[in-house]
Formats: structure tokens, C-alpha cells, sequence
């Protein structure tokens, strides 16, 4: 494929999940759910045609949007000051279409910072500089677009969700995820944290070599322990970088 046609094929597969899993239906504890890929597109497609123009050597595999970060900008991880200041990218972002009035979308005008965005980003950004360098042989993506909000505005992550009601997410999940990976050929997948190590194992079987890095939430207070130096090491003992 050639450049055009790859971040063509990636943005049609992010198209198709947004339209698909836009169609869903949650019931409690889940009482909004926010789906980037559709108020967000712009900065996420932005994300896509700039830097996922090309076959990848490794593919790095999250969750979900977290509150400040991809919910924000369409980014995944897409803690603000990365995205403007390192990747270049600042994009119109509209309203969900049930806010929750607990949790504002401001857009590249988010005051908050994500830690997560913030500490993955900039542990890329301190080892290979310029953005270009990192993206002409890795790519970030997200495996579930979805944000989902209990009644007070808290996150609830889509392991927390009953298998009845996020099967029918992980399905399209699972065949966007395929049509990544089809289009990238990624020689490795790393996953951040358990629960993407366990879609990829569950997508791709055997079939994919795969690595698993520490994620740089700071619910984890193994991620607030030096979350950088660990993650390289993980990387380096793997084989991957």
C-alpha cells in the first residue's frame, strides 16, 4: 500500500467503529457513554493522516479514552500538551451528544492534564525527539473508543461492564483491531496493561508476537515509580526496542 491508502484504510476502519458503536445501548451503572470518534474526529483523523501513513514495526495497544486525554482531543493518550506542542495537531472539537454535566468536553482548551497521555508521550518524545522519528516505525491506537460515565461523572472501564452488554463492543472492536494490524503489519503488538495484553491474545491467538508494557495510570503505584524507566526496560528485556 502507499501512503495515502494506508491512513486511508485506517481512518475508514476508525469510521466504521464510531458508526457501529454508536448503535450500542448501556444500561446502569453506565449512564453516559461518549464516543470520541464522532466529536472528536477531527483531531483524530488528523492524528491518523499524519502519522499513520505507513507500514508500522510495532503497535502499541491501549484501553480506552481516559477523561483528559483522547476524551479531549480524539487523541489516544492524547494528553493536550502532547498533542499540540510535540505532535503539532489542534483540530475543532464539538459536544457529545448527552453530556454529562459533571464532565465537560473543552476540547485543546482542557486545563487538565492526562497523566497517562503525559507519561507515555513523553517517555517517546525524550527517547526519539521529533515525532516523525517515533511514528515511522510505531503507532499508537486504542482498542475501545467508548468513554463510559457512571451517575456522578465517574470512569468506568469497559472490564467493569457486563459481558452481555460490552460482547457485542468488543466484536467491532476486535474487527477494527484486525483491520489495523492487517493494514499496519506490525511485527510486534505491546500491550499497555493486562487488559489489552488479554485482546490481543484473544484477537490474534498465536498468530502475533507479542509484548506487554506497565500502563502509566497513576492508579498504579507501580506507574508512579520511575513508570518510564520501567516501561523501557520492559521493552528493551522483550526485544522489542
Amino acid at each position: 500500500m502507499g501512503t495515502t491508502q494506508i491512513s486511508s484504510a485506517v481512518v475508514r476502519a476508525a469510521r466504521t467503529l464510531a458508526r457501529n458503536a454508536d448503535t450500542l445501548q448501556f444500561t446502569p451503572p453506565v449512564t453516559h457513554v461518549y464516543n470520541p470518534l464522532v466529536y472528536a474526529r477531527a483531531g483524530h483523523e488528523a492524528y491518523l493522516r499524519r502519522f499513520c501513513n505507513s507500514s508500522k514495526r510495532i503497535l502499541f495497544l491501549g484501553m480506552n479514552p481516559g477523561p483528559w486525554g483522547m476524551t479531549q482531543t480524539g487523541v489516544p493518550f492524547g494528553e493536550v500538551h502532547a498533542v499540540t506542542g510535540w505532535m503539532g495537531l489542534r483540530e475543532p472539537v464539538a459536544a457529545p451528544s448527552t453530556p454529562h454535566p459533571k464532565r465537560p468536553i473543552e476540547g485543546f482548551d482542557c486545563p487538565r492534564s492526562e497523566v497517562s497521555g503525559r507519561r507515555l508521550w513523553g517517555l517517546f518524545a525524550e527517547r526519539f525527539g521529533e515525532p516523525e522519528a517515533f511514528f515511522a516505525d510505531h503507532f499508537v491506537v486504542n482498542y475501545c473508543p467508548l468513554v463510559f460515565m457512571g451517575e456522578t461523572g465517574r470512569n468506568i472501564t469497559p472490564n467493569k461492564i457486563p459481558a452481555a452488554e460490552i460482547t457485542p463492543l468488543s466484536n467491532l472492536c476486535d474487527t477494527h483491531l484486525r483491520a489495523v494490524v492487517g493494514t499496519l503489519q506490525p511485527e510486534w503488538l505491546v500491550a499497555i496493561g493486562g487488559f489489552a495484553e488479554k485482546r490481543i491474545h484473544s484477537v490474534f491467538g498465536d498468530e502475533a508476537q507479542v509484548a506487554r508494557i506497565l500502563h502509566p495510570s497513576p492508579a498504579s503505584p507501580a506507574a508512579n515509580r520511575d513508570w518510564a524507566g520501567t516501561a523501557t526496560r520492559q521493552l528493551e528485556e522483550q526485544g522489542v526496542w
